[in-house]
């Protein structure tokens, strides 16, 4: 049973990852830190870049941060807006249940 539990889980979290997006003109730096191959640095990077240059006119604009080339851009851009609401996986902190973690012990 525990681990049809952590099965179901990790089968959320990932169903919640695949519809996440964040709006890059808006984001917070963690919520930032939730697209791929971006980290604490590359976060706080796109927050100085947005706020000395203004908002992302184009996703491909990102790759005038520095420590975003065309590589990283590749990996997380379908996770990228530059309107609209950042949807967060959110959904995948709510997924990790206390089920989800006595499962695990």
């Amino acid at each position: 049973m525990a681990k049809l539990m952590t099965l179901f889980c990790a089968l959320l979290i990932t169903a919640a990852n695949a519809l996440a997006v964040v709006n890059v003109n808006t984001a917070s730096e963690k919520e930032l830190q939730t697209l791929s191959g971006i980290g604490p640095s590359k976060a706080r990077a796109i927050v100085d870049y947005r706020t000395k240059n203004g908002e992302f006119k184009k996703v491909k604009d990102l790759n005038k941060v520095p420590g975003i080339g065309p590589v990283l851009l590749g990996k997380m851009k379908n996770d990228v807006r530059l309107s609209g609401e950042t949807t967060v996986k959110g959904a995948a902190s709510a997924a990790k249940s206390p089920a989800a973690d006595a499962a695990t012990k």
